[in-house]
């Protein structure tokens, strides 16, 4: 038996891709967002992709910031 067209379920939840995903943490990164694509991100993102991506995002800005400083240093 299955339940086609039930109607008391959301008609359509959207997930989001890497790249929107990618775009979100980068403007978080910025501190500049509109707050309808800030709404957006939330229907379609889940919290564990945006908090994974954070956390690579900042890794990668550590990164980079020691690289420059090596490269200025040394």
């Amino acid at each position: 038996m299955s339940h086609e067209g039930g109607g008391t379920g959301p008609a359509k939840q959207k997930k989001g891709g890497f790249l929107q995903v990618v775009k979100a943490v980068a403007w978080s990164f910025l501190g500049v967002r509109k707050r309808a694509d800030l709404e957006s991100d939330a229907a379609q993102l889940h919290p564990v992709q945006l908090i994974i991506a954070g956390i690579i995002g900042a890794v990668l800005f550590i990164v980079v910031l020691l690289l420059i400083v090596h490269a200025v240093v040394g």
